[in-house]
């Protein structure tokens, strides 16, 4: 008997693959259509964009052509070809006939992939922050500061989840600033998780004294702030949350917080930045730490030895500060950078530690009641360049070491009682080594009536 065999299975298995594999010819043509497309569309909503803006000095004169990716402060995806940043910024020295103004159009939603927008030092005269710029969902990157906007922040902002930067510095109209329309409540904020940069220096947050703290305590990321200038009454006694532990750079100055310095501030382990001038701080400037054993401990979990930049001038704070300088100068590795108590009514003798800030590179203790002489330590600080000490009741002979100082390019020791008229050596004159012989203006020395000059 001779078997047939159908081959009817065959044909049908050959029969699906060749649907499949012109299922996938459609499709796979089709990918460059909607991906041509849909950049189409992009190029589309820059044309917009550009229509909508006033542009006095013609920076947009490149946005012309079919490769909108080719147009100035357009930047393109190397794998997509979509539009991911939009650098439209001015720069200072530009001029204010090189700012653009007029409305930011609507079309700015149809570039869905968007992650960057740069829009800093424009002109908008007033208008408000467009409500829509919250749904541009896929920002990691806002800058809208000093753009003359005005009116209140847009709370639509905070639906940007993904935001890493946000700049709002001096975003409004100088002249509608005192607008009550201008004031600004935080709650926005709690749900930018990612925030890692916030400035909203100048924004008018006076009806979130109450709970602003609260409010950035939100943001596990963040660990630059910047509120300066913002109108808050209250600075809170102690943290609402641990989580602040990103926190590097915290600049709070010029509000009217009236108060003590609370210890959390130096409780904030990576702390590197700390600016609280003009904050009508008072008290004495060691309050913010118990006891000395508090101080050492703080200095043993690494909570002062890592900070570069500490600003507490313009205040009221008063005291000694030889134990908060043993203890920063007491760290293995003291970052210190910068110490400016400029201004408040601190009082005792400059202790010999301060030598071992080996990294200090401005020291501003004028306008204070400090005593004593300067440490001969000083010329261990072989990187300090600013040295302000005018208007203190100090006295004795300036060290012979300060000239030692090579790096120094600004000395200010007057109105104290420094001592040495007519000394005929070193003992009590002023040192001239090295660059401090340039350093001849006769006001820097002024108001100390038995100090000569070499």
């Amino acid at each position: 008997m001779v078997y047939q065999f159908s081959n009817s299975g065959t044909n049908m298995a050959t029969t699906i693959a060749s649907v499949h594999l012109l299922f996938l010819v459609i499709m796979t043509s089709g990918l460059p259509f909607h991906k041509a497309a849909s950049i189409e569309t992009e190029k589309v909503a820059l044309l917009k964009l550009k229509q909508g803006l006033l542009d006095p000095s013609h920076r947009l004169s490149s946005w012309v052509g079919d490769d909108c990716c080719k147009w100035r402060g357009v930047v393109c995806s190397n794998r997509t070809g979509h539009v991911i940043k939009l650098n439209l910024r001015s720069l200072e020295d530009d001029g204010i006939d090189c700012k653009f103004g007029g409305e930011i159009s609507h079309s700015l939603l149809d570039l869905k992939y968007l992650n960057y927008l740069d829009l800093n030092m424009n002109n908008f005269e007033g208008t408000k922050i467009p409500k829509f710029i919250g749904s541009l969902e896929r920002l990691r990157y806002l800058n809208l500061s000093a753009a003359s906007f005005s009116g209140r922040i847009p709370p639509q902002l905070g639906n940007l989840s993904r935001l890493i930067y946000l700049d709002l510095k001096e975003y409004f109209d100088l002249n509608a600033y005192s607008d009550e329309s201008s004031q600004n409540d935080l709650q926005w904020i709690s749900c930018l998780y990612s925030l890692r940069h916030l400035n909203l220096e100048g924004a008018n947050l006076r009806i979130a004294s109450a709970y602003w703290l609260q409010a950035v305590s939100m943001l596990p990321s963040l660990s630059e702030l910047h509120l300066s200038s913002c109108g808050l009454s209250l600075l809170p006694p102690s943290l609402p949350s641990s989580n602040l532990t990103s926190l590097s750079v915290l600049v709070l100055s010029n509000n009217g917080f009236n108060s003590t310095i609370p210890r959390w501030l130096f409780q904030l382990r990576n702390l590197v930045h700390l600016d609280l001038s003009f904050d009508k701080l008072g008290g004495s400037i060691l309050n913010a730490f118990p006891s000395r054993t508090s101080l050492e401990k703080l200095k043993k979990m690494g909570s002062l030895c890592k900070l570069k930049t500490v600003i507490l001038s313009e205040n009221d704070l008063n005291g000694e500060i030889t134990e908060l300088i043993d203890v920063l100068s007491g760290c293995n590795n003291s970052s210190l950078e910068h110490l400016n108590l400029g201004f408040n009514k601190l009082g005792g003798v400059l202790p010999n530690s301060k030598g071992n800030l080996y990294n200090l590179q401005s020291l501003l203790l004028w306008e204070n009641s400090f005593v004593g002489s300067i440490p001969n330590s000083i010329g261990n600080l072989s990187n300090l360049k600013e040295l302000y000490l005018s208007n203190n009741q100090m006295s004795g002979t300036i060290p012979e070491t300060l000239g030692q100082l090579n790096e120094l390019v600004a000395v200010d020791v007057s109105e104290n009682s420094w001592e040495g008229l007519f000394c005929p050596i070193p003992a009590g004159r002023i040192p001239t080594g090295n660059q401090l012989q340039a350093l001849d203006d006769p006001s820097i020395y002024s108001d100390n009536a038995a100090l000569t000059a070499a």
